[in-house]
Protein backbone atom coordinates (compact mmCIF):
# COMPACT_ATOMS: atom_id res chain seq x y z
CA UNK A 1 0.00 0.00 0.00
CA UNK A 2 1.52 3.49 -0.28
CA UNK A 3 0.19 4.53 3.03
CA UNK A 4 2.62 1.94 4.56
CA UNK A 5 5.67 2.76 1.41
CA UNK A 6 5.00 6.35 2.63
CA UNK A 7 5.48 5.66 6.38
CA UNK A 8 8.64 3.47 5.33
CA UNK A 9 10.11 6.38 3.28
CA UNK A 10 9.43 8.94 6.18
CA UNK A 11 11.08 7.25 8.62
CA UNK A 12 14.27 6.02 6.21
CA UNK A 13 14.48 10.26 5.74
CA UNK A 14 14.06 11.14 8.94
CA UNK A 15 16.96 8.47 9.90
CA UNK A 16 19.16 9.70 6.58
CA UNK A 17 19.44 13.41 7.77
CA UNK A 18 19.88 12.48 11.56
CA UNK A 19 22.85 10.65 10.09
CA UNK A 20 23.72 14.24 7.76
CA UNK A 21 27.07 15.20 9.40
CA UNK A 22 30.61 14.94 8.75
CA UNK A 23 32.49 12.65 11.23
CA UNK A 24 35.93 13.45 12.61
CA UNK A 25 38.87 11.27 12.26
CA UNK A 26 39.65 9.13 14.81
CA UNK A 27 40.99 10.20 17.77
CA UNK A 28 44.28 9.46 19.41
CA UNK A 29 42.56 7.30 22.17
CA UNK A 30 42.13 4.68 19.79
CA UNK A 31 45.98 4.57 18.41
CA UNK A 32 46.68 4.36 22.46
CA UNK A 33 44.52 1.31 22.62
CA UNK A 34 46.86 -0.37 20.24
CA UNK A 35 49.45 -0.62 22.64
CA UNK A 36 47.21 -3.02 24.58
CA UNK A 37 47.10 -5.40 21.41
CA UNK A 38 49.31 -8.55 22.04
CA UNK A 39 50.29 -8.37 18.37
CA UNK A 40 51.58 -5.58 18.31
CA UNK A 41 56.03 -5.57 19.08
CA UNK A 42 57.46 -4.27 22.06
CA UNK A 43 59.12 -1.89 19.54
CA UNK A 44 56.30 -0.66 18.04
CA UNK A 45 54.57 -0.29 21.51
CA UNK A 46 57.60 1.63 22.45
CA UNK A 47 57.27 4.29 19.42
CA UNK A 48 53.69 4.70 20.19
CA UNK A 49 54.57 5.81 23.47
CA UNK A 50 57.21 8.15 22.15
CA UNK A 51 54.43 9.98 19.88
CA UNK A 52 51.58 9.96 22.49
CA UNK A 53 53.95 11.87 24.77
CA UNK A 54 54.01 14.51 22.38
CA UNK A 55 52.39 17.56 22.39
CA UNK A 56 48.81 16.94 20.55
CA UNK A 57 48.16 20.63 20.53
CA UNK A 58 51.44 21.00 18.21
CA UNK A 59 50.20 17.96 15.86
CA UNK A 60 46.85 19.32 15.17
CA UNK A 61 47.87 22.76 14.03
CA UNK A 62 50.74 21.69 12.00
CA UNK A 63 48.31 19.72 9.48
CA UNK A 64 44.60 20.66 8.61
CA UNK A 65 42.14 18.08 10.46
CA UNK A 66 40.17 16.01 7.85
CA UNK A 67 36.98 14.37 8.23
CA UNK A 68 37.48 10.74 9.15
CA UNK A 69 33.92 10.75 6.98
CA UNK A 70 32.37 12.72 4.68
CA UNK A 71 28.44 12.69 4.29
CA UNK A 72 27.43 11.93 0.94
CA UNK A 73 24.02 10.92 0.90
CA UNK A 74 22.14 14.67 0.28
CA UNK A 75 21.47 13.15 -3.46
CA UNK A 76 19.66 10.29 -1.62
CA UNK A 77 17.56 12.02 0.64
CA UNK A 78 16.72 14.16 -2.62
CA UNK A 79 15.43 11.11 -4.23
CA UNK A 80 13.65 9.81 -1.56
CA UNK A 81 11.99 13.07 -0.77
CA UNK A 82 11.06 13.17 -4.28
CA UNK A 83 9.87 9.99 -3.74
CA UNK A 84 8.07 10.65 -1.28
CA UNK A 85 5.91 13.36 -2.84
CA UNK A 86 5.23 10.94 -5.55
CA UNK A 87 4.02 8.63 -3.56
CA UNK A 88 1.90 11.08 -1.13
CA UNK A 89 0.45 12.30 -4.80
CA UNK A 90 -0.36 9.13 -5.83
CA UNK A 91 -1.99 8.15 -2.49
CA UNK A 92 -3.79 11.18 -2.56
CA UNK A 93 -5.12 10.51 -6.47
CA UNK A 94 -6.40 7.03 -5.18
CA UNK A 95 -7.74 8.52 -1.90
CA UNK A 96 -9.74 10.65 -4.53
CA UNK A 97 -10.69 8.11 -6.92
CA UNK A 98 -12.43 5.86 -4.46
CA UNK A 99 -14.19 8.40 -2.31
CA UNK A 100 -15.23 9.06 -5.69
CA UNK A 101 -16.08 5.45 -6.45
CA UNK A 102 -18.05 5.44 -3.12
CA UNK A 103 -20.07 8.08 -3.82
CA UNK A 104 -21.07 6.79 -6.93
CA UNK A 105 -21.91 3.68 -5.18
CA UNK A 106 -24.13 5.54 -2.41
CA UNK A 107 -26.19 7.49 -4.86
CA UNK A 108 -26.15 4.34 -7.10
CA UNK A 109 -27.82 2.56 -4.07
CA UNK A 110 -29.52 5.64 -2.76
CA UNK A 111 -31.50 5.55 -6.67
CA UNK A 112 -32.11 1.87 -6.71
CA UNK A 113 -33.63 1.88 -2.39
CA UNK A 114 -35.90 4.45 -4.50
CA UNK A 115 -37.08 2.79 -7.20
CA UNK A 116 -37.95 0.14 -4.35
CA UNK A 117 -39.72 2.07 -3.08
CA UNK A 118 -41.58 3.26 -5.68
CA UNK A 119 -41.91 0.41 -7.29
CA UNK A 120 -43.47 -1.03 -3.99
CA UNK A 121 -45.95 1.57 -3.33
CA UNK A 122 -46.86 1.31 -7.26
CA UNK A 123 -47.75 -2.75 -6.47
CA UNK A 124 -49.71 -1.77 -3.65
CA UNK A 125 -52.21 0.74 -5.29
CA UNK A 126 -52.26 -1.52 -8.22
CA UNK A 127 -53.49 -4.15 -6.55
CA UNK A 128 -55.84 -1.88 -4.02
CA UNK A 129 -57.20 -0.35 -7.28
CA UNK A 130 -57.74 -3.99 -9.01
CA UNK A 131 -59.01 -5.02 -5.39
CA UNK A 132 -61.87 -2.14 -5.57
CA UNK A 133 -62.03 -2.78 -9.47
CA UNK A 134 -62.76 -6.76 -8.60
CA UNK A 135 -65.43 -5.70 -5.78
CA UNK A 136 -67.18 -3.22 -7.93
CA UNK A 137 -67.14 -6.16 -10.73
CA UNK A 138 -68.50 -8.83 -8.02
CA UNK A 139 -71.07 -5.92 -6.96
CA UNK A 140 -72.42 -4.95 -10.33
CA UNK A 141 -72.71 -8.63 -11.02
CA UNK A 142 -74.92 -9.26 -8.26
CA UNK A 143 -76.72 -5.94 -9.11
CA UNK A 144 -77.67 -7.52 -12.43
CA UNK A 145 -78.60 -10.51 -11.20
CA UNK A 146 -81.05 -9.38 -8.97
CA UNK A 147 -82.47 -6.73 -11.59
CA UNK A 148 -82.23 -9.50 -14.05
CA UNK A 149 -84.35 -11.76 -11.46
CA UNK A 150 -86.60 -8.90 -10.82
CA UNK A 151 -87.32 -8.25 -14.53
CA UNK A 152 -87.80 -11.88 -15.25
CA UNK A 153 -90.25 -11.97 -12.45
CA UNK A 154 -91.97 -8.51 -13.70
CA UNK A 155 -91.80 -10.28 -17.17
CA UNK A 156 -93.61 -13.47 -16.19
CA UNK A 157 -96.26 -11.08 -13.77
CA UNK A 158 -96.81 -9.07 -16.63
CA UNK A 159 -97.86 -11.66 -19.08
CA UNK A 160 -99.77 -13.61 -16.76
CA UNK A 161 -101.57 -10.49 -15.92
CA UNK A 162 -102.10 -9.88 -19.87
CA UNK A 163 -103.18 -13.75 -20.37
CA UNK A 164 -105.74 -12.83 -17.34
CA UNK A 165 -107.06 -9.26 -18.57
CA UNK A 166 -107.50 -10.86 -22.19
CA UNK A 167 -108.98 -13.69 -20.68
CA UNK A 168 -111.69 -11.75 -18.85
CA UNK A 169 -111.93 -9.34 -21.47
CA UNK A 170 -113.16 -12.17 -23.90
CA UNK A 171 -115.38 -13.27 -21.48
Amino acid sequence: DYSESVDALQRAVAVLKTQGHDRKQASLVQVSALKELSLIPESAKKTLDAFLQQDPEGLEVSAPEAYGYEFQSHGIIEMLEKLLDEFIAERTKLEKEEMNGKHAYDMLMQDLTAQIQQATQDREEKSEVKSKTLQAKADAEGDLKDTSDTRDADQHYLDDLTATCEMKASD
